[in-house]
């Protein structure tokens, strides 16, 4: 299999190196164990001769120029984290010419992946339209407003669409890189993951920081102050419209043009959130805990996490 990694000047070093480690761990692992599988040639390639990472560090790339379509382009993150610092990156010259690149490449056949920022390029060059995708966490609010035919479903890690697959926040780079293994052979893909010591995760949802998503606006922040206040309560999506003066309908628009979701998918966010925090920080029985953050009973509880989690409670609680 022919991989192509698209270096771009500030890229992420971990994402990278992370790609790259992985990619050749599964070469060396199924040499000597024997698996079946076709290995991975990959190629490091730029648009421009010289390339840096973030740190500094230079790149060995092979400019772009007509080389042909490889079987998988993946484009690493680029190491501006914030809005303001990467929505200019994006109209950068080089990663202008790396957006046309990567449509050709298209065009000609490839398919493409890309992780945490490295979303963004993709979508930018137009190739994600009507597809699902995941990018990093804290980007969410921009990434739905600037790419709204864009289907994102955050919570998730790794979302394959077609013949694209994004993959959440920056150390997700190895849930990519695990998943083009696996699907060239499953069995290389667990004995990697087992020599790099990488336990599988499902979601990214234990990662998020709810109120620093609620930040980018101003009647989502207050929803989400709101709800914070009143959690271990019964909550009714009428009495917090009228607390926040505002109607049901402008609350449900304004979220999920924000963060994608309904109020009520949002409350059950802020629920697992404060759980988990107590799970890891209190001696308070699952029932306890169900009590504090709204719930019943700590069956309701525990089914909730291990839906949104895939862990039970055993393996969520620190182990003293």
């Amino acid at each position: 299999m022919k991989i192509t990694i698209l270096a771009l000047e500030g890229m992420f070093d971990t994402g990278l190196t992370t790609v790259l480690d992985a990619l050749a761990t599964a070469n060396t692992l199924a040499q000597w164990t024997g698996i079946a599988t076709p290995g991975f040639d990959v190629t490091l390639m730029g648009v421009r001769p010289q390339v840096r990472t973030a740190l500094g560090l230079q790149v060995p790339v092979r400019e772009v120029a007509d080389a042909p379509a490889p079987d998988w382009v993946i484009v690493p993150a680029l190491a501006d984290i914030v809005p303001e610092r990467l929505l200019p990156t994006l109209a950068r010259d080089d990663v202008v010419d790396a957006q046309s690149v990567l449509r050709r490449w298209r065009d000609e056949g490839a398919r493409l992946a890309a992780a945490c920022t490295g979303t963004f390029i993709l979508a930018e060059s137009g190739l994600l339209a009507g597809c699902e995708a995941t990018t990093t966490w804290w980007l969410t609010p921009v990434f739905r407003q600037r790419y709204p035919d864009v289907r994102l479903d955050a919570n998730r890690l790794v979302v394959p669409s077609g013949v694209m697959v994004t993959a959440g926040a920056a150390l997700s780079h190895l849930d990519l890189a695990l998943w083009l293994i696996r699907n060239n052979s499953p069995e290389l893909a667990a004995l990697v993951a087992k020599y790099l010591v990488f336990d599988t995760r499902l979601s990214q949802s234990g990662y998020v920081i709810s109120d620093q998503l609620a930040h980018s606006d101003p009647l989502v922040e207050r929803f989400d102050r709101w709800v914070r206040e009143h959690l271990d309560s019964t909550l009714a999506l009428d009495a917090i419209a009228e607390a926040l003066g505002t109607s049901k309908r402008t609350l449900s628009r304004r979220l999920d043009s924000v963060l994608g979701k309904t109020p009520l998918e949002y409350i059950q966010d802020l629920r697992i959130e404060r759980a988990m925090h107590l799970l890891k920080t209190s001696k308070h029985s699952v029932d306890q805990i169900a009590e504090q953050v709204g719930y019943a009973d700590g069956v309701t509880l525990r089914t909730l996490l291990r839906r949104r989690l895939g862990k039970g409670i055993r393996e969520l609680r620190p182990r003293e």
